[in-house]
């Protein structure tokens, strides 16, 4: 008599372990949430420049983890990014892309790959990031002429001090530089990071679903 539930209590632990690993290989699931609408950045705006470093080694896991190059918002917040280039160019500046929709997975890589005392600066996989939404960007400023990234006070992707948008320690020149992108940024319905003067987020992001889905997926979307 004891067999029987013996077999009943392996199925159940059994049950529970696959659902655990299920649960930690899947994004969190959220009700009522908008459909994704993701738009590519440069079929809106093609001087915007994309440098998206998950598509080189050339980024702090030190090798690709994007297929492509390429850079995704939901509509809404692709449009406001396009009138703040657009404000840029009339002083000989334009927007230079790092990251736009992070697939949930490459959250859940950069999370553990990422040593504890640093995990501020990546979003815990359990609750998701804003990237995952299709509502957050990481970015800076670029020279129209010369095509090159203008001064700030810490590189992308700088885990220290540097990073934050209220550092003191950088250059007049730096420091200028970056509260000008904040500033426009934050006209148009963007809020910074509190740890990262390149990652804003978009108004309303909460209005959108985690999302998992491939660029070559999100292209798709209309």
């Amino acid at each position: 008599m004891r067999k029987p539930f013996l077999r009943f209590e392996l199925f159940c632990f059994c049950f529970i372990l696959f659902t655990c690993a299920f649960a930690q290989n899947a994004p969190p699931k959220e009700a009522n949430k908008r459909e994704a609408h993701l738009v590519e950045l440069i079929t809106l705006e093609n001087t915007i420049k994309l440098d998206i470093r998950y598509a080189t080694d050339n980024n702090f896991v030190g090798k690709t983890v994007y297929p492509e190059a390429r850079a995704f918002l939901q509509k809404p917040a692709a449009k406001a990014l396009v009138r703040v280039h657009k404000k840029l160019k009339k002083q000989g500046l334009g927007l230079l892309i790092f990251d736009g929709y992070r697939p949930w997975a490459i959250t859940k890589l950069f999370w553990e790959v990422t040593p504890e005392d640093k995990r501020k600066f990546v979003a815990n996989p359990e609750k998701g990031s804003k990237h995952n939404r299709g509502c957050a960007v990481d970015l800076s400023i670029y020279d129209l002429k010369t095509g090159r990234q203008i001064d700030m006070p810490s590189g992308y992707d700088e885990f220290t001090e540097r990073a934050s948008p209220d550092y003191k320690g950088g250059t007049v020149e730096q420091t200028a530089n970056r509260d000008l992108l904040r500033k426009l940024m934050e006209n148009e319905g963007f809020t910074v990071n509190p740890n990262e003067w390149w990652h804003f987020d978009y108004k309303k992001w909460e209005d959108y679903a985690i999302y998992d889905i491939s660029f070559a997926e999100a292209a798709k979307e209309k």
